[in-house]
């Protein structure tokens, strides 16, 4: 019998940034695996300080997952942690009407897009407070702090 090779784990720390809100916005990763760090960011035009946060994460998995991959994502967004933990299974259910205000769920074309990488890969969310002097969350902010004064690319989701 062949030996099962454990999963390849990433510790990945997101953050997203607005420059008002709506507003210039961007969003950074930086990703460990093993001993290898990779940084990514990217700046949009307009969208909101949520959506980046939570494209921060959906990027982290489209990049580097595989059906199986492990993932710990920690991130200062309680709106993306809750949403992905608690709330999006029952907002697809009811096909992205929120539940008490029986109108239609914001960004839900990245709660869409993020709902099947949740399924294909193992996450596990953790959350740290912002600008607490945690290395890859601080280093997550400036990038995408940098992304937002620089966008490049308009957010075709935002709606705003």
């Amino acid at each position: 019998m062949s030996k099962k090779e454990p999963p390849i784990t990433y510790k990945v720390h997101t953050d997203g940034s607005a420059l008002g809100n709506p507003g210039p916005g961007g969003y950074g990763i930086v990703a460990r695996c093993g001993d290898e760090v990779v940084t990514l960011s990217k700046g949009f035009f307009r969208t909101t300080n949520n959506r980046m946060e939570l494209l921060a994460v959906i990027v982290a998995l489209e990049e580097f997952g595989k059906p199986g991959t492990v993932f710990e994502v920690t991130t200062d967004s309680m709106y993306v942690i809750n949403s992905a933990t608690k709330w999006l299974n029952g907002w697809a259910r009811s096909n992205w009407i929120a539940w008490k205000t029986q109108e239609p769920i914001k960004n839900k074309d990245l709660w869409q897009r993020i709902q099947p990488l949740l399924k294909a890969n193992k996450v596990k969310f953790f959350w740290v407070r912002g600008h607490t002097g945690v290395p890859d969350n601080e280093l997550a902010d400036k990038l995408a702090v940098a992304a937002a004064n620089n966008p490049t690319e308009t957010d075709e989701g935002f709606l705003g």
